[in-house]
Protein backbone atom coordinates (compact mmCIF):
# COMPACT_ATOMS: atom_id res chain seq x y z
CA UNK A 1 0.00 0.00 0.00
CA UNK A 2 1.72 3.10 -0.97
CA UNK A 3 1.72 5.95 1.56
CA UNK A 4 2.56 9.83 1.29
CA UNK A 5 3.16 11.52 4.02
CA UNK A 6 3.49 15.56 3.66
CA UNK A 7 5.10 17.68 6.38
CA UNK A 8 6.94 21.04 6.90
CA UNK A 9 3.35 23.17 6.86
CA UNK A 10 3.06 26.04 9.35
CA UNK A 11 2.70 29.59 9.61
CA UNK A 12 4.81 32.53 7.60
CA UNK A 13 4.16 36.17 6.79
CA UNK A 14 3.67 37.22 3.32
CA UNK A 15 6.88 37.48 1.44
CA UNK A 16 8.15 34.73 3.16
CA UNK A 17 9.47 31.23 2.14
CA UNK A 18 8.43 27.59 3.59
CA UNK A 19 9.44 24.27 2.47
CA UNK A 20 7.23 21.62 2.22
CA UNK A 21 7.94 17.66 1.87
CA UNK A 22 6.04 14.95 0.87
CA UNK A 23 7.79 11.13 1.96
CA UNK A 24 6.29 8.22 0.16
CA UNK A 25 6.74 4.70 1.68
CA UNK A 26 9.29 3.50 -0.54
CA UNK A 27 6.75 1.83 -3.09
CA UNK A 28 6.35 4.89 -5.38
CA UNK A 29 8.93 4.34 -8.45
CA UNK A 30 11.01 6.93 -9.24
CA UNK A 31 9.49 7.18 -12.11
CA UNK A 32 6.16 7.80 -11.26
CA UNK A 33 5.12 11.68 -11.87
CA UNK A 34 4.24 13.78 -8.46
CA UNK A 35 2.39 16.84 -8.23
CA UNK A 36 1.16 19.05 -5.36
CA UNK A 37 -2.40 20.56 -5.05
CA UNK A 38 -4.10 23.01 -2.46
CA UNK A 39 -7.05 23.78 -0.89
CA UNK A 40 -8.31 26.58 0.43
CA UNK A 41 -11.48 26.67 2.34
CA UNK A 42 -14.77 26.75 0.23
CA UNK A 43 -12.21 26.55 -2.91
CA UNK A 44 -12.10 23.60 -5.49
CA UNK A 45 -8.54 21.64 -4.93
CA UNK A 46 -6.21 22.78 -7.94
CA UNK A 47 -2.79 21.93 -8.74
CA UNK A 48 -0.17 23.86 -8.30
CA UNK A 49 2.66 21.97 -9.37
CA UNK A 50 3.72 18.58 -11.50
CA UNK A 51 7.29 16.82 -11.82
CA UNK A 52 7.75 14.53 -14.65
CA UNK A 53 10.61 12.38 -13.63
CA UNK A 54 11.60 10.64 -17.12
CA UNK A 55 11.53 13.99 -19.10
CA UNK A 56 12.92 15.98 -16.04
CA UNK A 57 10.13 18.52 -17.00
CA UNK A 58 8.16 20.62 -14.24
CA UNK A 59 5.08 22.68 -14.72
CA UNK A 60 3.26 25.03 -12.78
CA UNK A 61 -0.21 26.69 -11.99
CA UNK A 62 0.10 30.50 -13.31
CA UNK A 63 -0.28 31.56 -9.74
CA UNK A 64 2.54 29.78 -8.32
CA UNK A 65 4.85 30.14 -11.75
CA UNK A 66 8.08 32.11 -10.89
CA UNK A 67 7.38 31.27 -6.58
CA UNK A 68 6.97 27.47 -6.42
CA UNK A 69 9.68 24.93 -7.33
CA UNK A 70 9.30 21.42 -7.47
CA UNK A 71 12.35 18.73 -7.01
CA UNK A 72 12.75 15.29 -5.74
CA UNK A 73 15.45 13.81 -3.80
CA UNK A 74 15.30 9.72 -4.90
CA UNK A 75 17.61 8.54 -2.02
CA UNK A 76 14.96 10.14 0.35
CA UNK A 77 11.88 8.88 -1.72
CA UNK A 78 10.76 12.33 -1.30
CA UNK A 79 9.05 15.31 -3.03
CA UNK A 80 9.60 19.01 -1.87
CA UNK A 81 7.51 22.29 -2.73
CA UNK A 82 10.00 25.35 -2.35
CA UNK A 83 7.58 28.21 -1.66
CA UNK A 84 9.28 32.11 -1.98
CA UNK A 85 7.30 35.37 -1.50
CA UNK A 86 4.09 33.75 -0.11
CA UNK A 87 1.11 35.35 -0.18
CA UNK A 88 -1.65 35.79 1.82
CA UNK A 89 -3.63 33.84 -1.26
CA UNK A 90 -1.41 30.95 -0.46
CA UNK A 91 -2.89 29.43 2.50
CA UNK A 92 -4.26 26.11 1.74
CA UNK A 93 -4.09 22.38 2.71
CA UNK A 94 -1.50 21.47 0.36
CA UNK A 95 -1.55 17.53 -0.68
CA UNK A 96 0.91 15.35 -2.49
CA UNK A 97 -0.18 12.96 -5.17
CA UNK A 98 1.01 10.77 -7.62
CA UNK A 99 -0.35 11.51 -10.96
CA UNK A 100 -0.60 9.50 -14.23
CA UNK A 101 2.21 10.49 -16.94
CA UNK A 102 -0.61 11.92 -19.12
CA UNK A 103 -1.58 14.11 -16.71
CA UNK A 104 -2.43 17.78 -17.32
CA UNK A 105 -4.21 19.55 -15.04
CA UNK A 106 -7.25 17.02 -14.58
CA UNK A 107 -7.31 15.68 -10.89
CA UNK A 108 -9.10 12.21 -12.21
CA UNK A 109 -5.70 11.36 -13.12
CA UNK A 110 -4.30 11.35 -9.70
CA UNK A 111 -3.67 8.25 -7.50
CA UNK A 112 -2.72 8.41 -4.36
CA UNK A 113 -2.92 11.17 -1.87
CA UNK A 114 -1.10 12.08 1.26
CA UNK A 115 -3.69 13.42 4.70
CA UNK A 116 -2.37 17.11 3.39
CA UNK A 117 -0.22 19.74 5.54
CA UNK A 118 -1.83 23.42 6.18
CA UNK A 119 0.00 26.37 4.81
CA UNK A 120 -0.76 30.05 6.51
CA UNK A 121 0.38 33.09 5.24
CA UNK A 122 -0.34 35.83 6.94
CA UNK A 123 -0.25 39.33 5.78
Amino acid sequence: QVRLAESGGGSVQAGGSLRISCEDSGDVSTNVCMAWFRQAPGEEREGVAVFYPRSGNSYYSDSVKGRFTISRDNAKNTVYLQMNSLKSEDTALYYCATVLPYYSGDIADSGFWGQGTQVTVSS
